[in-house]
């Protein structure tokens, strides 16, 4: 449910523009996939071995330290979540105006509304209830691959008819362009947009059922192989109805292909992609805001952060700075500029934090592991993960630098706001009211768990002072 969102609708015009054919951009998308698949085993080992919420910014922590931990979490914090949210958020509102506004694309602040609105709706549902969020998510998953569904049947059906020209091996590897080893680098991370999410199941890895035996591993074993041949069918039921030329033209691809072969049902495709977004949008928000909870639980971020609802057992803080942060991107940024920031970043975290499961099997070859991955599953992501870095460098080094930069800028964060301890006792008192005023607003307190572990462990919690 979280990683099929906006991306199968927005990523296969930049995969296509970067290969310069149809055959190469459907070995990108089958690549693409088991990359995924490589990384969620890596993913599948470090989730039951650290069984902790937090996903990507637990284990770094965890393997190489606070400061490592904080640069991942800033980083996820400041633009990545809260970036994604917002394209998410806005091809939502786009896809639903476009029945309104046929003719043109939707007025701005019409598009900027509907998604602040829909966001807002999501914030409270996730506010209100995790079983509601839940049940959302399960609901809307089923909704997307259904229409996903319904693309790759009418591709099929269109391919028995016999209008599978662009299909033929003679035509897909006809280029019109000979890509670079940069123009694929470029091609991969314009895909890996769409497969992103494959890692958000450890997340929430202390609210699953049984993580460990059998939930863990099995959804991820179950999910990346089923989105993969998801993704690849209905690029090919795309290029059934379209020609390459035709698909780097249009701005909206689902809804080109409804227009070109459901006739009267045409509308089914914005529909579809609206359901599909929506769902996208509760996904992220479920995941974003444990992450913001897992950084305040280990005291990176204020202590507010770290508290549930004493009622609904709902992360409310932390879910309205996920909201606020969405908001203010939408306002002031050009998100679409944004998504090569957020995919560059995206896998640098990805391959730092499977470096720290080599890193964590040299330094604790005896800790318990309930799956234990080959070696050369996570050697071979690495491999192609230096690949892709070194040559988005190459490619787009004004992009990789900004990206870097929006790393960096957590340094002096960390040391100002976690390793500085004595702070001046206006400072600590600032916080301190702060934290009681958002307790009241929120009706929130300390988990039982966050505040066990303050008590066994007080040194690694954190250095924002907390109200009693």
């Amino acid at each position: 449910g979280n990683i099929i969102g906006s991306g199968i609708f927005i990523s296969p015009k930049g995969v296509l523009e970067h290969t310069g054919s149809v055959g190469l951009a459907l070995i990108i998308w089958v690549l693409g996939g088991g990359v995924a698949a490589l990384g969620s085993l890596c993913y599948a080992e470090l989730g039951v071995t650290i069984p902790k919420s937090g996903g990507d910014y637990s284990y770094v922590t965890e393997i190489f330290g606070g400061l490592a931990g904080f640069l991942l979490l800033w980083s996820a914090v400041l633009i990545m979540y809260p970036t994604s949210l917002a394209v998410i958020a806005l091809t939502f509102s786009n896809y639903v105006l476009q029945p309104v506004f046929p003719n043109c694309i939707p007025p701005y602040n019409a598009s900027r509304i509907l998604s602040m609105v829909c966001l807002l709706l999501l914030t409270w549902v996730n506010s209100s209830s995790v079983r509601w969020a839940t049940r959302i998510q399960d609901i809307f998953t089923a909704g997307k691959l259904l229409a996903l569904a319904l693309i790759i049947i009418v591709g099929f059906v269109q391919i028995f008819k016999g209008n599978y020209e662009e299909l033929t091996p003679s035509n897909a590897f006809n280029f019109w362009m000979t890509p670079s080893v940069g123009h694929l680098a470029l091609a991969f991370l314009q895909g890996s947009f769409a497969f992103s999410g494959w890692n958000f199941l450890n997340y929430v890895t202390e609210e699953l059922v049984d993580p460990r035996r059998q939930n863990l591993p099995r959804a991820i074993f179950i999910s990346i192989p089923l989105v993969t041949f998801v993704y690849t069918f209905t690029n090919i039921a795309y290029f059934t109805a379209m020609s390459p030329q035709e698909l780097l033209s249009s701005n909206a691809v689902a809804v080109t292909f409804g227009e070109k072969l459901l006739g009267y049902f045409s509308w089914v495709m914005p529909v579809s992609v609206a359901l599909s977004t929506f769902g996208g949008i509760n996904g992220y928000l479920f995941t974003s805001s444990r992450l913001c909870f897992s950084g305040a639980r280990e005291g990176h971020l204020p202590s507010l952060l770290a508290m549930i609802h004493v009622k609904h057992c709902t992360p409310i803080p932390a879910l309205l700075v996920c909201c606020l942060a969405t908001l203010i991107i939408m306002l002031v940024g050009d998100t679409y500029t944004l998504i090569n920031y957020v995919s560059f970043i995206n896998y640098l975290c990805y391959g730092v934090t499977i470096i720290g499961l080599i890193v964590l099997r040299w330094k604790k070859p005896k800790i318990f592991r309930p799956i234990k991955v080959n070696l050369l599953i996570p050697i071979t992501y690495l491999a192609f993960w230096a690949f892709l870095l070194i040559f988005s460098l190459y490619s787009e080094p004004v992009v990789c630098g900004v990206g870097l930069i929006i790393i960096l800028t957590g340094v002096p964060v960390f040391f100002l706001g976690v390793y500085w301890r004595n702070k001046p006792k206006c400072v600590n008192r600032l916080i301190e009211s702060v934290t009681c005023w958002g307790q009241k607003l929120c009706f929130v307190v300390y988990p039982q768990g966050a505040v066990a572990e303050e008590e066994e462990a007080p040194s690694a919690r954190s250095r924002w002072p907390a109200s009693e």
